[in-house]
């Protein structure tokens, strides 16, 4: 096995109240975004909201993002059944989702 430097296959970035970002760059395609706070996270279009639901996690779905950046200020399209029963709304923008994840 090899150890690589990861700095240029991935962002990480500290938000707030131990919630991070991360950014997965990809070859010829915008990159995959996950935002992870301590009961939940949200995820770029890349990822399955039906397996999260099934699995019983609080998740949310943001489609259509290149950045974490962008994905603060976008609308949630879907939720799972459990981030539902803590208050989160598709339509809410991901920002104000930070307080409940």
């Amino acid at each position: 096995m090899k150890v690589v430097d990861v700095h240029s296959f991935t962002s990480v970035k500290i938000l707030k109240n131990g919630i991070i970002g991360i950014e997965i760059f990809l070859p010829n395609a915008p990159p995959l975004i996950v935002i992870r706070g301590r009961k939940g996270f949200i995820m770029c279009g890349y990822l399955n909201i039906n397996v999260a639901n099934k699995l019983g996690l609080i998740a949310a779905r943001v489609a259509g993002v290149r950045s974490i950046e962008e994905m603060l200020n976008k609308e949630v399209a879907e939720v799972t059944t459990k981030a539902k029963e803590i208050g989160i709304k598709e339509g809410m923008k991901v920002k104000d989702v930070l307080e409940l994840i």
